[in-house]
């Protein structure tokens, strides 16, 4: 059995590492330990954790983490949001000429990545273009919340239908997943519902129709068996 180590943005991906991916990758011999918040500060040394707002802390807590633990069959992933990502990123200004190939900017933006922190244990995921958009896989997740709203659920599966992948949905400030659920649904709380959403709606349906998603939880599954070769 390999062990690996999780860094989120917040609470909800926590939960949602926790619930889904934790029972689901140890079928395959791996053990995730508790998922971490990233860091987004450092001040007298104390850890900052929650957001990604800012890279170098969050960097430095991921360095500390491959010194502390050096063994070949330990590996470390994230999950982050494209969305808002900050600019000091690695590649993130040369991935702006690929914003009409999502699948191809942000596998950019995780080569960059893997490549500044160098360590072939450290396996980077970015979520296009955030975790609200595994949400629009399936939503007839919400009326389990939202009983009796059938136009706004109708409204998301029109929006869905509109896209290759939901992946796609694009990452404006009044156009990303995230607000185009707040436009139909005024009170949607991420940290109260996006977890269970996504528990509804479950890991298959989220892995046929997100292909990145898909890759990297694959990536995650082999690494047991590339472990022992």
């Amino acid at each position: 059995m390999v062990r690996l180590y999780l860094f989120v943005e917040g609470q909800t991906e926590l939960t949602f590492a926790d619930t889904l991916l934790k029972p689901h990758l140890a079928q395959y011999g791996v053990f995730m330990h508790s998922p971490r918040l990233i860091a987004h500060a450092r001040k007298k040394g104390r850890v900052h954790r929650g957001e990604f707002v800012n890279y170098i802390p969050m960097k430095n807590d991921i360095l500390r983490s491959l010194q502390e633990n050096k063994n070949s069959d330990v590996f470390f992933t994230t999950m982050l949001d494209l969305f808002r990502m900050p600019p000091e990123f690695p590649g993130f200004d040369q991935s702006t000429s690929k914003q009409n190939q999502p699948f191809d900017r942000v596998e950019f933006l995780e080569e960059c990545f893997a490549e500044d922190i160098g360590d072939r244990r450290f396996i980077p995921y970015i979520q296009l273009h955030e975790y609200e958009a595994c949400l629009f896989f399936d939503p007839t997740g919400f009326e389990y919340f939202y009983p009796k709203h059938d136009r706004e659920i109708e409204a998301l599966k029109t929006i869905a239908s509109q896209y290759e992948t939901p992946e796609f949905i694009n990452d404006g400030q009044e156009t990303s997943p995230s607000q185009r659920i707040i436009e139909q649904f005024p009170n949607y709380k991420k940290r109260l519902y996006g977890s269970d959403l996504a528990e509804l709606i479950g890991l298959p349906v989220i892995r046929q129709k997100c292909p990145h998603f898909d890759s990297w939880l694959s990536r995650l599954e082999s690494l047991n068996q590339t472990q022992a070769l």
